[in-house]
């Protein structure tokens, strides 16, 4: 009996020992050490048997911790390591340095397994943006092509898809969005020109449609970039080249220290362009953008952003070109059929973020407003419609956009977590236009007018949950709802409204699975869409309006050894049938439906302490569906493309870099009977920091191929001819092109 006894009490102890050893709990704040802002992201170790990941306050909390004291260890890619002896039951307040990427510190791991931007985060340390085209660029896979003298938003490339200027593809900038609906070029238009390069401090980008907080566009990928909340060092830097190419760009702070010991911060920044180009006649191309930003920190547990900036930009630009009248002598390869092309667009935001602490969870609100103007003056068939005066038209909109987002992002502990939000949008698109025109002066004919109205409500959610110590899994639900208005000014009846709604539902659903700090293995699958343009929309009655896309990837993140990341990854991705509004030529075309599947690899490799290697693999076969397999080819969709190259940072101010980026021929029509040729091009870029002041030298195209940026298969007619002919059309790429820059930091 007093065997038992004793047995019993000693079991009482020992539970109630192990319920004293579970209430050790450890909270803390991680911030970068120079700017005072919360790190999210940052991955928090307790040995033993803790961990967590910092909110967008920078916030962790780790709780049933088993000793009283307990090794803490901090990480985020970018960040130097911390690591210390702690006390339990306390809040920590952790300050990380700013350090070079080593690769052998960069961990494969289980937490937050869905929202991991290992690529991306090592990408921009080392190579950080220097150009407006680099800030797409910086996407592995993602290829651009400029075909209007550098004011038109860049051709996209990614996953098999030609996205035109971004229908496929969602871009925001600090949650934004920068596509265009309804626009007068074409759905889905993004122009990210009125981003300062300079001021960017991160770029989120996943491929796929599998988040379910990413709601229209979001087919091949989504990209986001975030702007810097606060300036550690005002700079001014200057830029000349070849071809009368000048830039000068810099950002101030406007509050002093006493402003920083209370958490508050306030910069402007602005940039000028100029430049003539590189074609025979000159583009004129000029561009302003402005910006300032307020940050509050009330506490830990709030957090303010105000954003405001403007941008313009005017150009000239020689179009494309046939490829018969460069053969014949012509015009040169840098030449033009009409040289009166060109456009006038301006930009200006408001954007307004607040984050807090609300219970367990952060709640995010934020509001923004943009008023956006474009001025577009094209000639794609030359004398095919009006063999006297040409075939140039115009394209014109002024527009009015406004909306928010609202999320509440909530941790339930044991490596599950939460998210609900809602998102809203309103476009006002007023004359938008489309219409002939001769020397950009005198409309012949008008061939498109009126008023576009368009709202966009999405509510979501998804779940993410620890089912094992190695395995994750991640489900979510989106639902979006479409109300399109349009008014016709060129019917008698302009003052009868045409009025079409729809709705979606798209589910998601990814698993992840972590076997060690070296290797992931995850599933990605989900249902995405883009909208149609608002008078595609009134014109089928609502009918097939939003297309669903289904997708997947199967896929590895491997680090074979330390200094090695591995990223691949086989997809999948069917798109239902569609209408496409054809801006250039105000019809109305229904593409079928499409099939794309392919594979994508990554590396990054450190070779030494001071030189990176990198390259992206990509490799797709896109296909139309229910017609001929001699005419599925999709025009212009990529099917081999890469990049890579060797970047360099030492510890006594050198830096640079050597890339280059291919891609191989693509079918230009349904039958491939034109071809789209490839091209290989080689940038290089040598930086020297001397204290404050930072010296460059950036080469694009170092050997001075010759090579086609963007190419189209069209029938055009010259003025000379009496037939139409269809053949590649195209705008020459960049020659050897060199710049200096000088800048300095104070």
């Amino acid at each position: 009996m007093q065997k038992l006894f004793t047995t019993l009490v000693g079991l009482l102890w020992l539970l109630s020992f192990g319920t004293i050893a579970q209430n050790f709990t450890l909270k803390g704040q991680i911030i970068n050490q120079a700017t005072q802002l919360p790190i999210e992201g940052a991955i928090v170790r307790t040995t033993p048997n803790g961990y967590a990941i910092t909110n967008s306050l920078g916030e962790f909390s780790i709780s049933k911790l088993t000793s009283a004291e307990v090794q803490v260890q901090v990480s985020h890619i970018g960040y130097q390591k911390y690591e210390a002896k702690v006390k339990t039951n306390q809040t920590l307040k952790i300050a990380l340095p700013v350090a070079m990427v080593q690769l052998d510190e960069v961990e494969v791991h289980p937490e937050n397994a869905h929202q991991q931007q290992t690529i991306s985060s090592i990408d921009l340390q080392l190579r950080p943006i220097n150009n407006s085209q680099e800030v797409l660029r910086s996407v592995p896979g993602l290829f651009i092509g400029q075909h209007a003298g550098g004011g038109k938003a860049e051709q996209i490339f990614l996953r098999g898809f030609d996205l035109d200027h971004g229908t496929d593809i969602r871009l925001t900038v600090d949650g934004m969005p920068v596509n265009m609906v309804s626009h007068a070029h074409g759905q889905g238009y993004a122009d990210l020109h009125f981003v300062i390069p300079e001021l960017i401090e991160r770029v989120d980008f996943k491929k796929g449609p599998y988040y379910a907080d990413k709601g229209n566009f979001t087919t091949a990928g989504w990209v986001d970039f975030r702007t810097r909340n606060v300036l550690d060092k005002n700079f001014v830097k200057v830029e000349a080249g070849q071809f009368n190419t000048y830039r000068a760009v810099g950002a101030f702070n406007l509050l002093g220290q006493k402003a920083k010991e209370r958490n508050e911060s306030m910069y402007v920044g602005g940039e000028y362009s100029y430049s003539d180009s590189y074609f025979d006649s000159p583009q004129h191309f000029r561009r302003v953008n402005a910006v300032t930003k307020y940050n509050r920190q009330f506490s830990s547990k709030s957090q303010l952003t105000l954003t405001a900036s403007t941008f313009w930009s005017k150009w000239n630009h020689s179009g494309q070109i046939p490829d018969r009248a460069v053969d014949a002598g012509q015009i040169s390869f840098y030449g033009a059929i009409d040289d009166t092309e060109g456009g006038e667009t301006s930009r200006t935001n408001l954007n307004a973020q607040l984050v807090t602490q609300l219970g367990n969870g952060v709640l995010k609100n934020q509001l923004f407003y943009s008023n956006y103007n474009f001025l577009l003056f094209s000639n794609f068939t030359f004398f095919k419609e009006d063999p006297v005066n040409g075939d140039q038209i115009k394209q014109h909109e002024n527009r009015n956009l406004w909306g928010g987002n609202t999320s509440y992002s909530l941790e339930h502990g044991n490596g599950a977590s939460s998210n609900i939000g809602i998102d809203y949008r309103q476009d006002f698109v007023n004359n938008l236009e489309l219409s002939r025109t001769v020397n950009r002066t005198f409309v012949s004919d008008s061939l498109k007018y009126g008023k576009v109205m368009e709202q966009n409500l999405g509510f979501y959610y998804d779940y993410t949950m620890r089912l094992s110590e190695r395995l994750t899994a991640n489900v979510g639900l989106r639902y979006d709802m479409f109300w399109n208005r349009y008014n016709n000014f060129l019917s008698d009846s302009s003052k009868y409204t045409l009025k079409a709604n729809a709705s979606i539902l798209s589910p998601k659903f990814n698993l992840y699975y972590t076997p060690n700090n070296r290797l992931q293995l995850y599933l990605n699958t989900g249902k995405g869409f883009h909208s149609n343009d608002t008078r595609v929309v009134v014109a089928t009655q609502g009918r097939e309006i939003l297309p669903a896309a289904y997708g997947s990837d199967l896929g590895v993140v491997w680090k074979p050894f330390s200094k090695l990341l591995l990223n691949m990854s086989a997809w999948y991705l069917w798109l239902d049938q569609e209408f496409v509004y054809v801006g250039d030529e105000a019809v109305v075309e229904p593409s079928g439906k499409t099939r794309r599947m392919g594979l994508d690899f990554s590396l990054r490799y450190q070779i030494t302490d001071w030189l990176y290697a990198d390259m992206d693999w990509n490799i797709a076969k896109p296909r139309a569906l229910g017609v001929n397999e001699l005419q599925a080819f999709l025009p212009l969709a990529p099917t081999r493309t890469s990049t890579g190259g060797l970047n360099v940072r030492t510890q006594n101010g050198w830096s640079g870099s050597l890339r280059y980026r291919y891609m191989a021929d693509r079918p230009a029509n349904d039958d491939n009977t034109i071809i789209a040729k490839g091209y290989f091009v080689n940038d290089m870029q040598v930086n020297y920091q001397y204290k404050a002041y930072n010296f460059g030298l950036s080469i694009q195209n170092l050997a001075n191929v010759r090579w086609k940026e963007t190419q189209f298969a069209t029938e055009s007619q010259l003025k000379n001819e009496t037939e139409p002919v269809n053949e590649i059309h195209f705008t020459a790429g960049t020659p050897f092109f060199a710049k200096l820059s000088v800048g300095i930091s104070f």
